[in-house]
């Protein structure tokens, strides 16, 4: 009986591949990020918001889900991709632009919720996130229209449509309503 050993996959690898946006790697194996029109939509009023602001105040990068972070000290190899990153100006240096993933923990990562996505690999990227030295993580449901903040601290708080969502530390000043980054129904 012989045993058929899987071949995992390299970051690089991963880089050379077509069509890849869409996929992460965890353990040497290619994971699909699941997608919605929904939230992809939601994704880009949130990017769409979030590089105006950081143009305009030239504090920080914001980049979008077509680039992985690289930056997990657990596992040098994993690349995920969080549907924004943000990364403060004073920490993204000019060879971060060449990079072909960003090396760096982003300090703000945004995960927008599709409809299929698993509860359980949400959270492993939660905690994967905050464990890798980002400050923020915001976590977008458009289904339930609610925003819920997990920081490094440990503290959570939960938004509805009516409350203000915040930059705090890592965006001072930055502030919208949470019902700006979802479409009128």
């Amino acid at each position: 009986m012989s045993t058929m050993q899987i071949k995992k996959v390299t970051p690089d690898e991963l880089l050379a591949m077509p069509d890849s946006s869409s996929i992460e790697l965890v353990d040497g194996e290619l994971v699909e990020k699941p997608v919605s029109v929904l939230s992809s939509l939601v994704e880009a009023r949130t990017l769409s918001k979030l590089v105006n602001y950081c143009d305009a105040h030239k504090t920080a990068i914001a980049l979008s889900s077509t680039n992985g972070i690289r930056c997990f000290p657990d596992d040098p190899d994993r690349v995920r991709k969080p549907n924004v990153s943000v990364v403060r100006r004073e920490r993204f240096l000019p060879k971060h632009l060449v990079e072909g993933f960003l090396s760096i923990a982003p300090d703000l990562a945004v995960e927008v919720v599709s409809t299929h996505d698993e509860v359980a690999e949400l959270h492993e990227k939660i905690e994967e996130y905050l464990a890798a030295g980002v400050s923020l993580v915001w976590v977008i449901d458009p289904e339930t229209k609610i925003v819920i903040i997990h920081r490094k601290d440990g503290s959570v708080t939960k938004l509805h449509m009516q409350d203000d969502l915040s930059g705090e530390n890592v965006l001072p000043g930055f502030v919208c309503k949470v019902a700006e980054l979802f479409p009128e129904s």
